[in-house]
């Protein structure tokens, strides 16, 4: 049976499907505040919901004990607590499924002889990432069910980013298996763009930061911050010291936010205009290409979540933005490299 064959690659690009949707439902849970209405962790019996009132109040009961509960949510009711609860049980249970849905046919084509050696490894890498983002999903919850009814904005980072990693190995397996064939690349080219995917990353860490800090409430105006300013006074008067700020201040998050997204767009500009120069094939063609717009879409749906302080269905959106864009400089990545 020929290794690593077509089958392979939709099991990955199924994995990549799947991921996209948990990232989905885990903005929004995130954004309707959804992510701290189930306070234990049981693998097998946490995927079934509660059947009747009397586990719906025993559930609710439970809530109660929690601080989200005591000091944000206590005029809720019964349904008001159903309402939260879905959205995180849904994205607990996609997890679920997608560690199944990696695992079962990883299994499956071990034992029929399906993958070569090299994807073998890559696969464990694969599933190693996959066990730690569920790992990181229980710590980041944990963080919200002691005396701050918040997550951490650093464990909500740690584990919206393995995710954004996690998808976008599984795209770069997927593409190693769907172009094989190796190419002459234009290295200094290959860096530029590995660099900007580096600066990518950051920039979605400090969106994860915006989001685990609130930080998109504030500062609703734009090119300039509040009172027409470029940098306002409490970017940098938040938080003592100074450098605290940038990292845990909500002025200074989104400030750097905000520089960053620039940063981001020139890089990518420099990636399009230096690629003038070169001779490309028309994956290559189309990889900057994609690159181009996805990065204007995002820049944009960033300017307009901070206008209209954070509706739901925009900050999924942005969200959604985000994984297109890591997807694209993934695919531009993948075309220049051997």
């Amino acid at each position: 049976m020929k290794k690593d064959n077509k089958k392979v690659i939709y099991w990955l690009l199924t994995g990549c499907l799947l991921i996209f949707i948990m990232v989905v439902v885990g903005g929004i849970t995130r954004l309707t505040h959804s992510g701290l209405s189930i306070s234990n962790y049981k693998l097998i019996s946490g995927t079934i919901p509660p059947m009747n009132e009397v586990e719906w109040q025993e559930a609710f009961d439970l809530y109660k004990q929690y601080p989200e509960y005591q000091k944000l949510n206590n005029h809720f009711d019964l349904q008001d607590f159903k309402d939260i609860y879905f959205w995180e049980w849904l994205h607990r249970v996609i997890g679920r499924f997608i560690g199944l849905v990696f695992l079962l046919p990883f299994l499956y084509f071990l034992i029929t002889k399906q993958l070569s050696k090299p994807t073998i490894k890559k696969s464990i890498i694969l599933l190693c990432l996959g066990a730690f983002q569920g790992f990181l999903g229980w710590y980041m919850v944990k963080s919200g069910l002691v005396d701050n009814p918040d997550v951490s904005h650093y464990r909500l980072a740690a584990h919206l980013t393995t995710a954004f990693i996690t998808f976008a190995y599984t795209f770069w397996v997927a593409l190693d298996l769907m172009f094989p064939n190796k190419k002459e690349i234009n290295k200094s080219f290959r860096n530029l763009i590995s660099f900007s995917l580096v600066i990518l990353v950051i920039q979605i860490i400090y969106g994860a930061f915006v989001a685990g800090l609130d930080a998109g409430f504030i500062h609703n105006h734009w090119p300039m911050m509040s009172e027409g300013k470029f940098m306002h006074e409490t970017v940098y008067i938040e938080q003592n010291p100074v450098y605290k700020n940038f990292i845990e201040g909500k002025s200074g998050v989104q400030f750097a936010h905000r520089i960053l997204a620039y940063i981001v767009v020139g890089f990518i500009i420099a990636i399009y205009l230096k690629s003038r120069k070169l001779i490309l094939s028309i994956y290559q063609s189309r990889a900057i290409n994609s690159l181009l717009i996805f990065v204007f879409i995002q820049f944009l749906l960033g300017v307009f979540t901070i206008l209209l302080q954070v509706p739901v269905w925009l900050g999924v959106a942005h969200q959604i933005g985000a994984f297109f864009l890591l997807s694209a400089m993934t695919f531009t990545l993948h075309c220049f490299t051997k």
